[in-house]
């Protein structure tokens, strides 16, 4: 099965930061962006959230296997996906542990330990984002049955705690990898 959408959904309106629309192929399979920066001053303003899909091919050259990205313009069941989201400060002062949250795209599974970024605390929630907290202690409780650990398919949105400040007019980079189902 092919998907070929953009989703540039309601994350602007969920929270009322500017997103800026991603160029050609690059806005593909996007989904809901949300960036935290604290709670004692609004600062969501000065953060700019640019996130990218790629499709990852692997090819063989000269008797290795080699990974490369390309455009998600067009995916197919199976594709395996990188994900980078570019946090941008566009105030010229710091702030303070940036926090960012994205929700995994439909027609997506998490690929398990892939989130990554520099400085990083990473965290999932399996309830639509509603709680956070580390891959061994998330629990999925179903009617009539015992509870269970969380797999990754389970994941609805991922976490990065940036450990330092994001200094004025910088950026930082966190990414993760997904399968399309």
């Amino acid at each position: 099965m092919t998907y070929n959408r953009s989703v540039r959904r309601h994350a602007a309106n969920v929270i009322g930061i500017g997103l800026k629309r991603g160029r050609g192929a690059c806005a593909a399979l996007l989904s809901c962006v949300l960036c935290c920066v604290g709670a004692a001053q609004d600062t969501s303003s000065m953060v700019a959230i640019k996130a990218v899909a790629e499709v990852e091919q692997r090819t063989v050259e000269h008797g290795r296997e080699v990974s490369k990205l390309a455009p998600a313009d067009r995916v197919a069941s199976g594709d395996r996906l990188v994900y980078t989201l570019e946090v941008r400060n566009t105030a010229p002062t710091t702030i303070p542990a940036p926090t960012v949250i994205y929700a995994l795209p439909d027609h997506t599974t998490y690929v398990a330990d892939s989130a990554v970024g520099p400085a990083t605390k990473v965290s999932y929630s399996v309830d639509g984002g509603r709680s956070f907290d580390v891959a061994e202690n998330l629990m999925i409780e179903e009617p009539g049955r015992p509870s269970r650990l969380a797999t990754a398919s389970d994941y609805t949105h991922i976490r990065w705690q940036l450990k330092n400040g994001l200094k004025g007019n910088s950026v930082a980079f966190v990414r993760f990898r997904a399968r399309v189902k």
